[in-house]
C-alpha cells in the first residue's frame, strides 16, 4: 500500500478473532439487571467486543453462561 505524505494509514478498530459475537439481535437492556435481554452482556461488553482479545471474549462468554442460569442477578 502506498501512502501520500501527510496521510496516516488506516488504524484497525477490531481485533481479528475466531470468536463470534453472542448477539442474537434481541437488543434490549434490562433496567433491573443491566444485561442485554438477548445476549446477557453489559453495555460495556457489547461496546468493547470488537476490540477485546480472544481471552477476554472467552471470559465474557463464561460469565454469560452464569448469567443465563441466574437471570435475576444484577451486574453489581
Amino acid at each position: 500500500m502506498k501512502f501520500r505524505p501527510g496521510r496516516l494509514p488506516p488504524v484497525p478498530t477490531a481485533v481479528p478473532t475466531s470468536i463470534p459475537s453472542p448477539c442474537i439481535a434481541v437488543c434490549r437492556i434490562n433496567a433491573d439487571t443491566g444485561f442485554c435481554e438477548g445476549c446477557f452482556r453489559t453495555l460495556d461488553e457489547i461496546a468493547g467486543w470488537g476490540t477485546m482479545s480472544d481471552d477476554r471474549k472467552r471470559g465474557v462468554l463464561d460469565a454469560l453462561s452464569l448469567r443465563r442460569q441466574n437471570p435475576g442477578e444484577t451486574k453489581g
